[in-house]
């Protein structure tokens, strides 16, 4: 199994690098292992802008895609989500699953979160108040809800059915967001680590690589104070289209912060790494990123880069395994 991370706080690409490495084809499957509908993964298909919520990129190449049991899943999005592919012109019969045991997001759940999360910046999807009842053992599986019985599958029996399987497991939010180990309490309700995608049935002898996707520098939608002044953060914002794909909201900028990201890379086991948007900071000419309590300042972006694949280099990861990005289809 290869595993797809977030090493940030949510909307780095992972979309787009699931899209990629899906299309390789050496895949049997695609797997959503965490998070529900306040995810929103951003693919680029042949020409064409697919937001997805809950489906997995494997579906835009015909791989079999499981929405797995570690997320929570909102049956009305999930079938606006195959109108859309299917309006988009992508094929998805037969090719996208539900685990019998994920838990699903009631209109309870989505009207609770709209009324009380706005403290600490929920996408008020219901994702939180599901979470809570499925940890609280009050909560409902979509084996029992009769619309969604076709797409059921058992993950006991997918994975050691006899077939021999290879697992894409693809993340929702950021390592800065994991429930345990982000900025409590300003945090999703699931784990969004690599090791989150074992608790939908998978052993720890299964995981061979660990994809982590970076910004080249950060962002950061909710409540707490993220941007620091400064019209650069603006521009930033501005260049990179910073808004989130689930509420619109204007993402917060800053420089990428080293040890936040040498955290996640470590506590994550990442073999290999992409850092997306590197074209926004070219298109502003500045080149900067926090390390420690200083700002560190580059003249060219090859500086930059140099000094990044550097540290990284300390942490194990060689330079073949780095890849800094601008395409919006292709790492």
């Amino acid at each position: 199994m290869d595993v797809i991370v977030d090493l940030q706080y949510g909307d780095c690409g992972k979309g787009k690098v699931a899209h990629f490495l899906s299309r390789t084809k050496k895949y049997t499957h695609v797997l959503r292992y965490n998070g529900g509908c306040n995810a929103g993964h951003t693919i680029f298909h042949k020409g064409k802008k697919f937001i997805t919520h809950h489906i997995p990129a494997g579906v835009f190449f015909g791989v079999r895609s499981v929405i797995g049991s570690g997320c929570v899943l909102d049956p009305d999005q999930f079938f606006r989500e195959l109108k859309m592919l299917k309006a988009g012109g992508v094929p998805s019969k037969g090719k996208i699953f539900i685990a019998n045991n994920t838990h699903i997001i009631t209109d309870a759940h989505k009207n609770e979160d709209r009324q009380k999360g706005g403290k600490i910046g929920t996408t008020g999807r219901g994702n939180g108040p599901a979470y809570r009842d499925k940890y609280g053992r009050t909560g409902v599986r979509a084996e029992h809800v009769k619309r969604l019985k076709p797409y059921l599958v058992d993950l006991y029996k997918e994975w050691y059915g006899g077939k021999k399987v290879h697992i894409l497991a693809e993340g929702a939010q950021g390592f800065g967001l994991d429930i345990d180990w982000g900025d409590y309490p300003f945090v999703t309700s699931s784990h969004c680590t690599a090791a989150g995608a074992l608790l939908n049935g998978l052993p720890s002898s299964a995981v061979r690589d660990v994809w982590g996707v970076a910004k080249i520098y950060e962002t950061y939608v909710g409540s707490k104070k993220f941007q620091p002044k400064g019209e650069v953060f603006d521009r930033i914002a501005e260049l990179g289209e910073e808004y989130g794909s689930t509420t619109g909201r204007r993402r917060q900028t800053n420089w990428m912060n080293m040890q936040t990201l040498e955290r996640a890379i470590r506590m994550n086991g990442v073999t290999h790494i992409v850092f997306n948007k590197v074209d926004v900071l070219r298109a502003i000419k500045m080149w900067a990123v926090i390390d420690g309590s200083r700002k560190v300042s580059f003249k060219t972006e090859s500086a930059m880069q140099s000094f990044i694949v550097k540290r990284l280099k300390r942490l194990g990861i060689p330079r073949n395994r780095v890849y800094f990005s601008e395409s919006k289809e292709r790492i």
